[in-house]
């Protein structure tokens, strides 16, 4: 198991004495359940998007003509080195 000192230090932090000895406690106490999901064989397991069977609802990603700067640029009210202009709204 990793020392709680690590684990501050990976996670930028600075636990108080009292919130240390909890957290080492309580990751001493996960440690065996996470050993437990690391023997189970997942092989042949698909990985898992969603327990949902539903498909995507997205369109597909299709290429198309897009407009020209200069026609999106024809009707702005006003324009600067080929992009809008705008009113400025920070001083």
């Amino acid at each position: 198991m990793q020392n709680i000192q690590t684990l501050e230090s990976l996670a930028m932090l600075a636990l108080p004495g009292g919130e240390r000895d909890w957290a080492e406690e309580t990751i001493a106490g996960l440690e065996p359940q996470f050993q437990a999901l690391s023997d189970v064989d997942t092989a042949d397991v698909e990985p898992l998007v969603t327990v949902l069977d539903i498909k995507s609802i997205m369109r597909e990603d299709v290429w198309s003509k897009s407009v020209s700067r200069e026609e999106l640029l024809s009707n702005a009210p006003e324009q600067y080195d080929g992009y809008f202009q705008v009113p400025r709204t920070l001083e």
